[in-house]
């Protein structure tokens, strides 16, 4: 038998049975007694939703692993793949015109299937617990721009990608620059290009908050270029806030939800951990860090994506180099998951230090306590994870060990 298939369909296994075994802990892991740092913030029933609702979406996930991994594989061994490719090459001779084909239908059947899972995720399991606020316009209006944005960004990407590896000598080296290169212009536009188009941005209006934020960011000399509230309550009931862009386009985003459900000092003490990043150069790092990452992943590249090996895996006669691009995903799965292991980990180490930097710099780490507690009840977070579930995949640490290290810094 194909060695690549092999790889690759072991890998599928182990990933399905990892998830099993981790969630599977993580569900034994709850604890029915609430923990006395959230005593008289969740009461009994609460904490007792924030259980449910945790194991309500364990359960799904496992169902949708379950129908996935063999679907998948199914795909693999009865030619799904061959069968995409024979469309593509009988819609054109051109092969940047075959990958973008190829690529698309591929996009497509993903959507398609993962469409009922997204709609009862959302409809059914966050309207369960009245997080849910998602119109069906807006969730088909959702789909639609997710979709055009692949195609319009995506798609110019993958062709540009597939023009250099077929016609560019050490084409790993250059589609590394290139793509880098459209990283950081992307990182530019999106605030406000691209997320506009899924959400109002509307400046924070004068008063209160707005002067305190103002204060606090002339204290720490960080410029600001806009303070806007974003309209996520449209959507989920859960907040959030974080900072985007450079230059000209940075900007502060909250959550009308977290204004709505956080005094002021609180929500500068969560711009002030926001801040941190910044201040700390944690984004600068994981920008290099993702740069990094991404030469490597392009080197390894390099040297699978002539292999005809690879491509027979997968039911493919030559080497057609839109295919390769899709079928080394499969193939490097190991090393992104040991990346993103270690990302994680650095990511956790981030969120010690811009709690810390938030807590020193408005010398009020009560305040970010109380934010911190307020936002895991209003989101129904889960305070007791498996330390494998952390490990594997937290990039925040957990909430009782991020108050921990607060209150240090307090006494």
């Amino acid at each position: 038998m194909n060695g690549y298939l092999v790889f690759i369909l072991a890998l599928l296994v182990f990933n399905w049975l990892l998830s099993l075994i981790v969630e599977t802990l993580n569900l034994r892991h709850l604890r029915t007694e609430i923990p006395e740092e959230f005593r008289g913030t969740y009461d009994a029933s609460n904490y007792a939703k924030s259980q449910r609702y945790l194991k309500d979406n364990t359960r799904f996930d496992q169902i949708q692993s379950a129908i996935m991994l063999p679907l998948t594989i199914a795909f693999i061994l009865l030619g799904g793949f061959r069968w995409v490719n024979d469309i593509a090459q009988g819609i054109s001779a051109h092969m940047i015109l075959q990958g973008l084909v190829f690529g698309g239908i591929l996009m497509l059947i993903g959507q398609a299937v993962g469409l009922p899972f997204g709609i009862y995720s959302t409809f059914v399991i966050e309207e369960k617990y009245g997080f849910n606020k998602t119109t069906a316009k807006t969730f088909i209006a959702d789909l639609f721009k997710g979709l055009l944005l692949t195609a319009l960004l995506g798609g110019p990407i993958f062709a540009l990608v597939l023009w250099i590896f077929s016609a560019v000598p050490y084409a790993w080296l250059w589609a590394w620059v290139a793509l880098s290169v459209i990283q950081i212009f992307i990182m530019f536009i999106a605030p406000v290009v691209i997320f506009p188009l899924f959400n109002r941005f509307t400046p924070l209006e004068e008063g209160e908050l707005r002067s305190a934020i103002e204060t606090y960011a002339a204290e720490q000399n960080y410029t600001l270029s806009g303070i806007y509230k974003i309209d996520g309550s449209k959507r989920s009931t859960k907040s959030n806030a974080y900072f985007t862009g450079f230059g000209k386009t940075k900007r502060i985003a909250l959550y009308d939800t977290l204004i709505e459900n956080h005094t002021t000092e609180e929500l500068v003490g969560v711009l002030a951990h926001e801040m941190g990043h910044c201040k700390r150069g944690h984004i600068k790092k994981t920008i290099v860090i993702s740069m990094a990452s991404m030469l490597l992943m392009f080197f390894i590249l390099s040297l699978f994506i002539s292999k005809e090996g690879l491509y027979a895996a997968f039911g493919i006669e030559g080497t057609p180099l839109y295919a390769g691009l899709i079928f080394f995903g499969f193939l490097y799965a190991p090393i992104s998951m040991v990346l993103g292991l270690l990302g994680n980990m650095l990511s956790r180490k981030h969120e010690f230090e811009a709690d810390a930097f938030a807590a020193e710099t408005t010398q009020a780490p009560g305040k970010m306590i109380a934010a911190l507690k307020k936002l895991s009840v209003d989101n129904l977070s889960n305070l007791t994870p498996h330390p494998l579930k952390v490990f594997l995949e937290y990039s925040h640490p957990p909430v009782l060990a991020r108050i921990k290290a607060l209150r240090e810094i307090g006494s």
